[in-house]
């Protein structure tokens, strides 16, 4: 009992202290709280508003005109015309008619294989061929006398008929012992030497039209009703020497990827100067039709949260002066300089806040001026 009695006092003391603690850290959050409520006040009526107060901002009305709209995508650079040249049979490299990189007309020969044995038998073939038509015309001339039967005429003339093709055939084959190029082009690097034997199939070089390309690039869904044949695009590559220029849409793919809702679109482009190549890259802007109605807002308008993009629209009899502030949800389209193009939520003579959002709360309200306050205009007004 003694050892109880003996600590009692200093439990009281330690109690009497934590109120006192308590006490103390009440008074300091109440003090805290007064004096930032003060500041804001203050600073609310430094910037020319209170509580209730109308708040001046800077706002536009809204006029529908016709917008100039274009549509950007990488696109990718094909050619036209380029091929991969192969022996169409087997044979022994007896000449070749190019270099790596050469530039050729259509038709300019390229590789020659062996054909002499080809060649040989032609020649006999060919005396065949003529033996064969003149026991044919003779034939011909027995018969209209009775002097030999129908059906003798008929295997003279099937023997006519066979050695003219084995001709053909012996022709078709000698042609084959050479390769000439199928369209004018530039060769790629040449990946056959003199005295080779080639297979069929073996690879001569790589045949490419440079003069015109395709230009290939992808578009959403939601954009091929505006696309059509005939279309320009703009075409600009990376390249600072190689200038802009204008292709023409010639094809769309008719399928949608399933898995990117994207269609491929094709232009044609004149690559005369012949500074850009199959494989580039190049940036496609094809020019659409002028949207007839557009609305345009300034970029400061536009408040983005995680909710989506939203405008302040004054609402009221003149809404030009003042009134109340709604806020507006709204789509946005493409950004032309430090304008926005609204796609839904406004309508032609709405008045948007411009500047001064920041201090707006919905329903409160605002009196529109045509220039910055002082408050509005000052550097750090913008920093609630």
């Amino acid at each position: 009992m003694n050892h109880h009695s003996q600590h009692a006092p200093f439990a009281h003391t330690d109690r009497h202290r934590s109120w006192k603690i308590v006490i103390v850290t009440v008074v300091v959050l109440a003090v805290i709280v007064s004096l930032l409520w003060f500041w804001r006040v203050s600073r609310n009526i430094a910037w020319g508003y209170a509580p209730g107060a109308p708040v001046n901002v800077v706002a536009l009305k809204l006029q529908a005109a016709p917008v100039p709209d274009r549509f950007d995508a990488l696109g990718n650079l094909r050619a036209v015309n380029q091929v991969t040249l192969a022996s169409e049979t087997a044979g022994r490299v007896t000449a070749i008619g190019f270099d790596s990189g050469m530039t050729v007309k259509a038709g300019a020969p390229l590789v020659q294989l062996d054909d002499a044995p080809e060649r040989a038998d032609l020649v006999a073939a060919n005396a065949a061929a003529v033996f064969a038509q003149q026991q044919y015309q003779r034939a011909g001339k027995l018969a209209e006398t009775g002097a030999i039967s129908t059906e003798v005429l008929q295997q003279r003339q099937s023997e006519r008929d066979r050695t003219a093709a084995q001709v053909m055939q012996l022709e078709a084959r000698i042609r084959q012992k050479a390769i000439r190029a199928p369209f004018s082009g530039q060769l790629g690097l040449r990946q056959v030497d003199a005295g080779q034997y080639l297979n069929a199939g073996d690879t001569v070089a790589t045949l490419t039209a440079l003069d015109a390309l395709y230009v290939d690039f992808t578009v959403p869904q939601q954009m091929l009703s505006r696309i059509r044949p005939g279309q320009d695009v703009d075409v600009i590559s990376d390249m600072p020497d190689v200038p802009a220029s204008v292709a023409k849409v010639t094809a769309i793919e008719p399928q949608v990827g399933t898995d990117t809702r994207n269609a491929t679109v094709r232009a044609r482009l004149n690559n005369d100067a012949q500074q850009l190549r199959p494989g580039m890259y190049v940036t496609a802007t094809v020019i659409l039709p002028d949207t007839p109605d557009g609305l345009l807002v300034p970029a400061t308008a536009i408040m983005t949260s995680s909710s989506g993009d939203a405008v302040i629209a004054v609402r009221g009899e003149s809404p030009e002066k003042g009134g109340k502030a709604e806020f507006v949800p709204v789509a946005t389209g493409r950004r032309l300089g430090d304008r926005v193009m609204i796609t839904r939520g406004l309508k032609d003579g709405d008045v948007v806040v411009t500047e001064g959002q920041l201090r707006i709360q919905p329903g409160a309200d605002v009196n529109v001026v045509q220039k910055p306050a002082a408050a509005v205009a000052r550097p750090d007004a913008g920093k609630e």
